[in-house]
């Protein structure tokens, strides 16, 4: 796959929301291969924009879970620790000038499979790191350096620093090379042209289990593109066959129901609510819209429900309607906001199309991607409080999923959801 990719033109989307609550003012397993790759068509409010050296994930990768850490065209979810010139030039993530420092994920990540490719400018020093702090201070330790230099004394590209040299040379420098890295419990796996050139375990009690990923600059321009990631570990919370594992709230005037591997809602308003709680999580789940600009949503962190009529908790809003032609104009919070607290700044979805929507909790960050597209990226920074409505909850919650109204008419298929580790303390509000 080195130096392999794709000029396509990355569609630019517009954005829109779905609520049960009272209108209130807004708060502020394997990759695909790649014969097997398809692009997702065109619609016709999308609007094509300058071509790029930015892949968009397929469907095929979408349905698998797949989501673009980098979105080809802003460094949205992404946060440096110093004043090196990051920035976004054709599809790519460059860097050139400044002191040593890192460009990390606002998002922790555990368990994954990372697809990232990487340039380093010849005689250049630059490197990946994994469950990383802010700032990491000893890669032996308190995180892993997939290093990226040829020219590295001891630890040349390819290799974990402090920890492991590769299993063959990599060339990078002056390159465009492709890795794909699999970080799961205390193995880390990197291959390049399906290749395996690094299999590390990690025998120590204190190993790191959670962290960012870390692009670094120390010397040289370094780019990075097509940075993808696919969460692991999740597992079904829902059985596709009943409601096991599921109970339907009391009084309300939703239906709730199995229809061909899907949960159904219509009518409301209604909740159905899982019986088991979690607290720091990645969830992904398909979601199809049946009828125009329908309102509905997911629940999160989630007190017992009280009625039929109120859910506590935060809610992954589901409406795929925006203002006028411009999806970044989301109605009513819009599909992967976070009603009443932030609007998605794009809606990816439409109605009568499933599309496939990933929240990741940790403490009190929330990130939202829909269709792999990261849509929401949100800190929390309210006093601690036992109800989401009025503060800050971290503690466990239930999901539930919504009944809005008379119009309710959605299914939700393929439900997974994967423990999180806790975040580093010191990283956290």
């Amino acid at each position: 796959m080195r130096n392999s990719f794709w000029v396509l033109s990355l569609l630019v989307l517009s954005a829109a929301g779905c609520a049960q609550e009272e209108p209130v003012p807004a708060a502020v397993d394997s990759p695909v291969e790649e014969s097997e790759k398809v692009a997702v068509p065109a619609k016709p409010e999308q609007e094509a924009a300058v071509a790029t050296q930015h892949r968009p994930l397929s469907r095929a990768e979408i349905t698998e879970g797949w989501i673009q850490l980098f979105d080809g065209e802003s460094l949205f979810g992404w946060k440096a620790t110093n004043d090196v010139n990051w920035n976004v030039e054709n599809g790519e993530i460059v860097a050139s000038a400044g002191e040593p420092g890192w460009l990390n994920t606002t998002t922790q990540f555990a368990d994954y499979e990372l697809r990232c490719e990487c340039w380093v400018e010849k005689g250049g020093n630059s490197g990946l790191f994994l469950r990383a702090p802010l700032e990491p201070q000893d890669p032996s330790a308190d995180c892993y350096e997939f290093n990226l230099c040829d020219t590295h004394a001891e630890f040349a590209t390819a290799s974990l620093v402090t920890r492991q040299q590769p299993a063959q040379p990599v060339a990078n420098d002056g390159e465009w090379v492709a890795y794909h890295i699999t970080v799961g419990g205390n193995q880390i796996i990197a291959k390049v042209d399906g290749k395996t050139v690094l299999d590390f375990t990690d025998e120590s009690p204190d190993r790191p289990v959670t962290g960012y990923i870390g692009l670094q600059f120390r010397e040289g321009t370094v780019k990075f593109r097509n940075i993808a990631l696919k969460p692991l570990g999740t597992s079904p919370i829902f059985n596709g066959t009943d409601l096991t594992g599921w109970r339907v709230v009391e009084g309300g005037k939703s239906t709730f129901e199995v229809q061909e591997g899907a949960i159904h809602v219509s009518d409301g308003r209604g909740y159905l609510e899982s019986e088991s709680t979690w607290d720091d999580f990645v969830l992904q789940a398909e979601i199809i819209s049946n009828g125009e600009h329908l309102n509905s949503g997911i629940f999160f962190r989630a007190l017992p429900a009280p009625s039929a009529d109120q859910m506590n908790g935060y809610e992954a809003q589901v409406r795929n309607e925006w203002k006028g032609d411009d999806r970044n104009q989301p109605v009513d919070f819009g599909t992967g906001g976070i009603y009443r607290r932030v609007p998605t700044r794009r809606v990816i979805s439409s109605d009568h199309e499933w599309f496939t929507m990933t929240v990741i909790a940790q403490a009190a960050h929330v990130a939202v991607w829909v269709d792999g597209f990261p849509v929401t990226d949100w800190t929390d920074e309210r006093a601690p409080a036992e109800n989401p409505r009025e503060g800050l909850r971290t503690a466990a919650g239930h999901f539930s999923i919504q009944g809005h109204d008379p119009t309710t008419d959605l299914s939700f298929r393929n439900l997974r959801v994967a423990n999180l580790p806790s975040p580093r303390k010191s990283d956290t509000p």
